[in-house]
């Protein structure tokens, strides 16, 4: 068994957040520029010309300037609400209702999927906003009438359909079509994962970072800006961001969250902005310590108000993949890497349990990653787990064989008996007993933990067997019996 030299946590259950285009899309990526700065698009819910009407995705400049919108499914409504103005447009109407007097649009909103696509010169003017649209860089600059442009000629933005112009004329004060430099990057913090289990979103960041959290309506969401932050390359589980940096988690098994969205929200400053769809209102707890991970806790008093909170109710069990990443734990005789092991059986049991309906599965690494041990812990104590299981894989003499199982808090043994029951009659390797020693993720955590060792990478005859398909299959198997007889889910 090696000691872990880690870094960072990585993991993530991504979806891509595609929203489909309609009409006739400007071709090629598309921007929009509130005040100069930059917004997060979604791939396929780029700015829109239609029919000569620029078409922008009204949720993405709401959350920024904090209108309140509502859209009514049944009725196809989209209701927007700011300092006295309320604005009521239907989908595929071309009629709309300004603090109750009729209006006839330029053109009717559009639905893609998810996405609320409505006239930018209308809104915009209706709700004080000076528009444009440049047609050669694909770009709309919407600006506020206090924000000042920076070279002090707001004057010019335009009525918002100079939509063949090509020299590009009206803008927020920057030259048309011109992006606006990003600050420096070298010192900005990388959000290296994103999750929601046991009712929390949890972050991974590589930096210390100081959010800003706040609520809005209509419908309900929960906001988490991240400032001067970017997205990693690439999210645990190899899960690519889309072109737009942004992505999406379906949340189906907690009462109080739909959906999270994520995205590159701001390039300058760099801010990446955390979404959370609501059910209903909530009340939650950001818990930040600076140490590389942060949470945000909806399992909170649901008699202060927001609807029923909390869990679901299952027992809540985190499996470790140990190694990872940058440490690839011990090395076999034909130079098998442990790390890789140890997530092989670790999915397995994913696999076996991810349907189960008491069981909460949580992972601290879906893929080659590297959770520092402080990390590891952290999750579990996060998700209030009720049991913690590490997988490993053993080195020592060439003649060393079998299978151990390993406790260090006296109100584990029990779970460490089960397990090890399990993991020598699913191993078949000879029985190296429970033993006691103080291993970090077993020391620090405060619910029962255990340590499982899997084999000798270092014997010829473990290490050919731990190679195989069929022994990773059986010990995950002997796991999942494990957790099941001692949560007595049998």
């Amino acid at each position: 068994m090696k000691k872990k030299s880690l870094v960072t946590l990585m993991f993530a259950w991504l979806l891509l957040f595609v929203m489909a285009q309609t009409g006739h899309a400007a071709s090629g990526s598309t921007s929009i520029y509130l005040d100069g700065k930059a917004l997060a698009l979604p791939e396929n819910g780029q700015v829109q010309n239609v029919n000569g009407n620029v078409m922008i995705p009204i949720r993405v400049v709401a959350e920024e300037l904090g209108f309140d919108v509502n859209y009514e499914k049944k009725t196809r409504t989209v209701t927007i609400k700011q300092s006295g103005t309320t604005l009521i447009l239907v989908i595929n109407q071309t009629t709309a209702s300004v603090n109750g007097s009729e209006v006839k649009l330029p053109v009717a909103p559009k639905l893609a999927q998810d996405t609320t696509l409505v006239p930018m010169r209308f809104v915009g003017e209706q709700m004080g906003l000076q528009v444009a649209w440049d047609n050669t860089a694909k770009a709309a600059y919407l600006t506020t009438p206090s924000s000042g442009s920076g070279s002090g000629n707001t004057g010019n933005a335009g009525s918002g359909n100079n939509t063949g112009n090509g020299n590009g004329t009206g803008t927020d004060g920057q030259q048309p079509g011109t992006v606006v430099p990003p600050a420096d990057t070298s010192n900005l913090a990388k959000v290296t994962g994103i999750a929601f289990d046991n009712n929390s979103l949890m972050i991974a960041v590589d930096k210390n970072v100081t959010p800003n959290i706040f609520t809005m309506s209509g419908p309900e969401r929960l906001v988490i800006d991240l400032p001067q932050a970017q997205f990693a390359e690439a999210l645990a589980g190899g899960a690519p961001l889309d072109a737009s940096k942004s992505g999406s988690i379906e949340v189906t098994e907690y009462p109080d969250v739909s959906k999270v969205r994520y995205a590159l929200f701001s390039n300058n400053p760099s801010t990446v902005r955390i979404v959370l769809d609501l059910n209903h209102k909530v009340n939650y707890q950001l818990v930040n310590e600076n140490d590389g991970l942060i949470f945000v806790n909806l399992n909170t008093d649901p008699s202060q108000g927001g609807g029923t909170s909390g869990g679901s109710g299952k027992k809540t069990v985190v499996l470790d993949a140990g190694h990872g990443g940058s440490d690839p734990g011990a090395i076999s005789v034909t130079k098998k890497k442990e790390k890789d092991f140890n997530l092989a059986v670790v999915l397995k049991v994913k696999e076996l349990l991810q349907n189960d309906p008491n069981i909460n599965l949580v992972l601290t690494r879906e893929s080659d990653t590297y959770p520092t041990l402080s990390d590891r812990v952290k999750i579990a104590e996060n998700v209030k787990a009720d049991i913690f299981i590490s997988v490993h894989a053993n080195s020592g003499s060439a003649s060393a064989s079998g299978v151990e199982t390993y406790y260090t808090r006296a109100a584990s043994l029990d779970l460490a008996k089960v397990m090890h029951k399990h993991l020598v009659q699913a191993s078949g390797l000879a029985d190296r007993k429970v033993r006691t020693q103080s291993l970090h993720v077993t020391r620090e955590t405060t619910m029962p933990a255990v340590l499982l060792e899997c084999g000798y990478l270092s014997n010829k005859n473990d290490d050919a067997l731990l190679a195989t398909d069929e022994y990773r299959s059986r010990v995950a198997q002997g796991i999942v019996d494990g957790i099941k007889e001692y949560l007595g889910l049998q």
